[in-house]
This record gives C-alpha cells, sequence and structure tokens, in this order.
C-alpha cells in the first residue's frame, strides 16, 4: 500500500481495509510520538497518548472528508490529545527534544533567539547551553504557545496548517507565535546578561517575568 497517498488510505480505512490503517500508522506514528514526548516529556507517556491519538483516527474515520489533509487533521487530533492531557496532571510536564526518537531539529529552538553556528568547542558548549536556556523557556510557556512553538519550530507547520492544527484563524497563530518568541526572549535575557538560568527565575520569579496566564 506504500503506492497510495494518505488520503487514499484513509478513504479505503473509511471503506472497510484494517490494512490501510496499519499503513497510515506505520507512516505517521514516528511523527506523533516525537510531538507527544516533546510536549509531555515522558517517554512510555508520550507512546501511550500516540496510541490514543490513532485509535481516535480511527473512531473518526468516517468524519474524515478527502479535501483535508490528513496530516494537518491528525495533528489537530494530537493537539487535542495533548492538551487534555496536560490539563488533567496536577504537575507540568518537562520540554524535550526527543532527539533519540528520529526527525528532531535539535537546533531549532535555539534559533528562536541567536545563531547557532559553533566554530571552537567552547562556542559549541555555549551554544548548547544556550538550547537548553532556550528549551526551559519554551516549557514556560502558556500551553498553546508552547504548542505553536513545538509545531512551527520542530514538526516545520506553516502559518495556515498551524490555524487548522490548532483551530485558530491565520492570524491568531501569527499572534500566538510573536507572543510566545518574545516571552522567550524576555525569559532568557537575564541568562544572555549575568547567566542567571531560567529554571533559577523559575524558582524565584522576577518582577515582570513572563506569566503562565493561558494563551
Amino acid at each position: 500500500m506504500t503506492e497510495f497517498s494518505d488520503v487514499d488510505l484513509m478513504l479505503a480505512l473509511q471503506g472497510g481495509d484494517e490494512a490501510a490503517f496499519t499503513e497510515l500508522v506505520t507512516r505517521h506514528m514516528r511523527t506523533i510520538v516525537n510531538l507527544t514526548y516533546r510536549y509531555l516529556g515522558n517517554a512510555a507517556d508520550a507512546e501511550d497518548l500516540a496510541q490514543d491519538v490513532f485509535l481516535k483516527v480511527y473512531r473518526a474515520r468516517d468524519r474524515y472528508r478527502p479535501e483535508a489533509k490528513f496530516t494537518t487533521w491528525v495533528y489537530r487530533i494530537a493537539v487535542n490529545a495533548c492538551l487534555n492531557e496536560v490539563r488533567n496532571r496536577k504537575n507540568r510536564p518537562t520540554f524535550r527534544a526527543a532527539p533519540l526518537l528520529g526527525g528532531a531539529d535539535d537546533n531549532a529552538p535555539a534559533a528562536l533567539v541567536a545563531d547557532d553556528s559553533a566554530g571552537t568547542p567552547v562556542e559549541g558548549a555555549a551554544n548548547n547551553e544556550l538550547r537548553e536556556q532556550v528549551r526551559a523557556a519554551v516549557d514556560e510557556l502558556p500551553e498553546r504557545q508552547r504548542m505553536a512553538i513545538i509545531l512551527n519550530k520542530f514538526h516545520g507547520l506553516g502559518y495556515e496548517e498551524l490555524a487548522a492544527a490548532l483551530d485558530l484563524t491565520v492570524q491568531a497563530v501569527k499572534s500566538l507565535l510573536t507572543r510566545a518568541r518574545e516571552n522567550v526572549r524576555t525569559k532568557i535575557q537575564p541568562y544572555l546578561e549575568t547567566g542567571e538560568s531560567v529554571r533559577d527565575q523559575a524558582v524565584a520569579p522576577r518582577k515582570g517575568s513572563v506569566g503562565r496566564e493561558t494563551a
């Protein structure tokens, strides 16, 4: 079935072809696990939630329409699953880059604030530390801002795909990403100026620091 498009496979699944569903899972499970892991920060939870996402895909198969891009449709299901999972938790999740799962651009967070071209080993170490600080800042973002950054920087979704995945207008997505980037820069500014880590700021918040209000 590798020669069939995702839309063809969804239509086949709607017609009762179970093998079409297996092929869709094979194609897209790794991507969804990457997303859930980056958002939840726990490999076991990410695997479980990704499987639940595809169970939802199967159950919602008759609601899929061929004019919709399958990947955008499944991202929206995954986004809702992630947001619901986090809201049901007492503790906030930890942001992860998940390089072992494949397909990750580990330099993407630092690209929000700096040029990540490393020259010497010392420069490379400094850039690695900067990436860690940016990841910590991303973890402190409100839920939808964090999700928008992950989908945009790690999964390559443009404004229109983000709008569909997050159930927002394109203009709202642009505003969301702008706020997220500004919040990340604000959070890492003390680190750039004095070396104070983002985690330390979270323990003892500065006046005017980024809050956790929902956005």
